[in-house]
């Protein structure tokens, strides 16, 4: 059977379906009871993110589909050191849509926009309660499904960065260690 035509960006409860070898209506019955987070258009049709798709699969043993595991994930960071920015851009570029931001103002008004599959976060940035960052991301409804990996020096921060609901904790420099933090979240690893 050909594969489908996967939106990239978004996919469909058929999309489900297929990857689950599942019925369609089960898939409805999933989202209806919260198996899987997921949002309605306003023609109230299922829709799933990329990252909510790959920790619905994951946590039920299925396999990550060709269709998610070859795309471009679109991630969002926030580091204020420019020497860092570089080495992420080395590092992160070629596997992902990647968009970088000095600053966290700028970074936070491009999120909502951007919708990116995760972000990262440097938790330490002088100028901004890091804390408050995530915080605020998942108190809005428009942001609240975006995956956060804090990339920090800032040890003493991990506990209250993951209790702010970041996904992840690696400390600064350790950009391999990012990288695979990031395909495990979006799927690609």
């Amino acid at each position: 059977m050909p594969e489908p035509p996967f939106s990239l960006e978004l996919f469909t409860a058929s999309d489900m379906a297929h990857f689950c070898q599942v019925d369609l209506k089960t898939i409805h019955n999933w989202a209806d009871r919260g198996n899987i987070r997921h949002f309605r258009t306003k023609g109230r049709h299922l829709r799933f993110r990329r990252a909510d798709i790959v920790e619905f699969l994951r946590r039920f043993g299925y396999p990550i589909p060709e269709a998610i595991s070859t795309g471009r994930p679109k991630i969002i960071a926030v580091e204020e050191d420019p020497n860092a920015l570089a080495a992420l851009r080395r590092v992160l570029a070629r596997r992902f849509d990647l968009s970088l931001f000095g600053d966290p103002l700028d970074a936070l008004v491009a999120v909502g926009a951007a919708q990116p599959d995760a972000l990262i976060l440097d938790i330490g940035m002088p100028g901004i309660d890091g804390v408050r960052f995530l915080d605020r991301l998942a108190a809005s409804d428009a942001t609240a499904h975006i995956r956060t990996i804090v990339y920090s020096s800032h040890e003493d921060l991990r506990e209250a960065a993951i209790g702010a609901g970041a996904a992840a904790f690696v400390t600064k420099g350790a950009v391999g260690e990012l990288r695979e933090a990031l395909e495990a979240l979006t799927g690609l690893g």
